[in-house]
């Protein structure tokens, strides 16, 4: 198998893995424990497993390609970029975000995702749970899509806009279990927003600093909000 092929087959394992565990993860557990309730023991695990397959893709990308996990060399940069990064990425994806969310909401008259009310209420005052599954996300996912799947794609294919848009697209598949359309075009907006980031500046570390931050903003402001008020977001 030449490197290329070692690369496609990456990218199949990673998001095999990653849909496995972010989509059916909790079926699968529920069917274990013959429960259908989701507790905060249940997420923790969950973001275990999201930990266990970084680990997995990144030997492969040892063992197998025989290649840098990171292909892309990650560039310096000064303490006042990395604020100005942070927080410009931030405002981007919250804005955009939030624009996105109401154009679907007025169009298709969406409501509230019941898997987020039902996560809301494990989330309440759980602050330890809450900074793992910032930290989960802004690592793993940051790692996973952006600083191993788009380089490989884009040497695949050698285009750099099949590197931002894939990644993008399937980052927006993996929140589907959200269940609504805004849970799926939103993660797609910021997925485009962080690899047009990446493929510019190549620095993943200020990716996962935002990443984290979004996350952790969010769950906070979900944290202290009515569970009914939770469209707002």
């Amino acid at each position: 198998m030449n490197l290329n092929g070692k690369y496609a087959s990456g990218i199949l394992l990673t998001f095999v893995l990653l849909a496995a565990a972010m989509l059916y993860i909790f079926p699968i557990v529920n069917m274990m424990t013959g429960t259908a309730e989701i507790t905060s023991e249940k997420f923790f695990y969950s973001r275990m497993v999201l930990w266990l397959v970084a680990i997995i893709v990144f030997l492969y990308s040892l063992v197998i390609e025989r290649q840098r996990f990171l292909l892309w060399k990650e560039k310096p940069y000064s303490v006042l970029f990395y604020i100005g990064a942070v927080v410009s990425l931030y405002f981007i994806c919250l804005f955009g975000g939030a624009f996105l969310n109401a154009l679907v909401k007025i169009s298709t008259h969406e409501k509230t995702s019941i898997q987020l009310m039902r996560l809301a209420l494990i989330f309440k005052n759980n602050y330890p749970l809450i900074i793992i599954t910032c930290l989960t996300a802004g690592v793993v996912e940051e790692l996973l899509m952006r600083g191993y799947m788009q380089p490989r794609i884009e040497k695949i294919y050698s285009n750099q806009y099949f590197g931002i848009l894939i990644p993008a697209v399937l980052f927006g598949i993996l929140h589907s279990t959200y269940g609504t359309v805004g849970q799926v075009l939103v993660p797609f907006f910021i997925g485009a927003v962080f690899a047009v980031f990446y493929k510019r500046y190549s620095n993943i570390k200020i990716l996962i600093i935002c990443h984290f931050m979004y996350d952790f903003v969010s769950l906070m402001v979900m944290n202290f909000i009515n569970v009914k008020h939770l469209s707002v977001l």
